[in-house]
């Protein structure tokens, strides 16, 4: 019987060490496949993101170095070219940028179900409807002047500015063309030209504004010349990358099939660029009444620049918002709504994790940070004391990028644009008044008015994200698409024959 009892004893014990093993090998092939999951995804996102990162952090740095010659120029020139970069270049790149966006999802959506062709013709339509409207926009440059002594600025700065926005004008343009070719690549998984290109413009524009203004002591002409020529010299390699035949699959030529339906893709434009001229034009409204206080000069100068350190790091989040859109609406155009659930949650860890290490950035180098980009102290003082609202400003944009990315990859801009009014104009923008100026706390008032509208922005945008049904967005993509294609496959026939006869 001994015998017995210990072989099955034995056999127990087998038993159980097989099953334990086999427990702990499921268990460690499921976290295998997890990680290569999340490493997988993680090599898709950072492959879109890295260049429009790339891209879009240093076109903002075009800007950000150029305040900072004009700022060691002088006071009233740091103010003035404030206004136009925050205010003037906010509303027409927030405007141009948003109209662009219905192309992240159009232009995604056709690449992940394979309609390569549709994606030049997109292009074209994004660069009609683009060139139209920064036509339109042209005149507030023209007329800066005239328009900030309207909003109640200074006459001083009213008139330093409007001759520094004239300097703008090209830039108008160079937006209009940028903003469509850089959707077309990134969407297709090309934009790494877009990166190496925007990176050597910006060495450039380094080098020339050192050359124009402290060597040729051109001052802010100077200064303005070297963005133009380093803006223009992003534009030419980019166009020379589509026209060269980099792009054979999406690219075959100039078509009058983008002349064609061009109001469903305006129409996406429109809440697209409802979507985004509100948020960016939220701290140009801010940045208006900093410029309604006592010591306007030094308000702006000071606010401007807290704005510029977070809209840099912001920059970096919008290359993360870009690839989140491509990356959603590539999964929903190719009908995976799971793998779309799971790029989403891959992306929001990657840029929480970029968010609070750059916050925490913020909070160690408050004190320094300000004296890049003026010699005032008064002005360095008031940036310091913003550090702690610089750094949760910072933490919020990783946030709320990408959730409006989500919505751009979906095709979901309205929604957003209505978010946008309630929580920032709303309920930011009053709050701010009531803190600066009811409460006295000048700056500081204004921008916790600002941070509270992103965080009900984010919560809201959040909140829509988690309970959106990601099958019946499948279906919705689906549908977009059959109606577009059929639509242009329908001209295409009709060109041939025309050109036959």
């Amino acid at each position: 019987m001994s015998k017995v009892r210990e072989s099955m004893e034995e056999k127990l014990l087998g038993n159980e060490v097989r099953e334990s093993s086999e427990r702990i090998n499921t268990t460690e092939s499921k976290n295998g496949f997890m990680k290569g999951r999340f490493v997988e995804e993680s090599k898709k996102l950072w492959k879109i993101a890295l260049p429009a990162v790339i891209s879009r952090v240093t076109l903002f740095g075009m800007y950000v170095v150029t305040q900072a010659f004009i700022g060691h120029i002088g006071n009233l020139q740091l103010a003035s070219y404030a206004l136009i970069q925050i205010i003037l270049i906010r509303f027409a790149h927030g405007i141009l940028l948003g109209m662009t966006s219905a192309i992240d999802t159009l232009c995604g959506q056709a690449f992940g179900a394979k309609q390569y062709q549709m994606l030049g013709i997109y292009l074209q339509r994004s660069l009609i409807i683009n060139l139209s409207v920064a036509t339109l926009i042209l005149p507030v440059f023209i007329f800066s002047t005239s328009i900030f002594r309207l909003l109640g600025q200074e006459e001083n700065i009213s008139e330093a500015a409007g001759s520094i926005s004239l300097y703008f004008i090209p830039n108008l343009y160079f937006i209009a063309f940028h903003v469509s070719i850089q959707r077309y690549l990134q969407a297709q998984l090309k934009n790494a030209i877009v990166g190496w290109v925007s990176a050597v413009s910006f060495l450039v524009h380094v080098v020339l504004s050192w050359i124009f203004v402290n060597k040729l002591s051109l001052g802010v002409a100077g200064a303005m010349w070297a963005m133009i020529v380093s803006t223009w010299v992003t534009l030419i390699g980019e166009v020379v990358y589509v026209l060269g035949g980099w792009c054979p699959d999406t690219w075959r030529g100039f078509t009058m099939a983008a002349f064609s339906d061009l109001v469903p893709v305006f129409k996406m434009s429109i809440s697209s660029g409802v979507m985004l001229c509100l948020e960016l034009w939220y701290n140009a409204v801010l940045v208006l009444l900093a410029g309604y206080m006592k010591n306007a000069t030094t308000e702006i100068s000071a606010f401007s620049i807290c704005l510029n350190i977070t809209a840099w790091e912001f920059m970096l989040c919008v290359g993360f918002l870009a690839a989140i859109s491509v990356r959603v609406a590539n999964e929903l155009g190719r009908g995976s709504a799971e793998a779309a659930k799971y790029a989403i949650k891959v992306a929001l860890s990657t840029t929480i994790c970029i968010g609070l290490s750059f916050s925490i950035l913020c909070l160690v180098f408050g004190r320094q940070l300000p004296y890049l980009f003026t010699d005032e102290k008064q002005v360095a003082q008031t940036v310091s004391s913003l550090s702690v609202l610089l750094a949760v400003s910072v933490l919020l944009n990783s946030v709320q990028a990408i959730l409006s990315g989500i919505a751009v990859g979906a095709g979901r801009q309205g929604i957003v644009a209505y978010v946008n009014i309630c929580c920032y104009y709303v309920v930011g923008v009053p709050l701010g008044v009531v803190l600066a100026y009811v409460a006295a706390l000048q700056v500081k008032g204004i921008w916790m008015g600002m941070i509270i509208g992103v965080v009900m922005q984010s919560l809201v945008l959040g909140y829509i994200t988690w309970s959106t049904d990601w099958d019946e967005q499948v279906k919705i993509a689906s549908d977009r698409l059959g109606r577009l294609f059929l639509r242009n496959s329908e001209k295409t026939v009709e060109e041939r024959l025309i050109s036959t006869n």
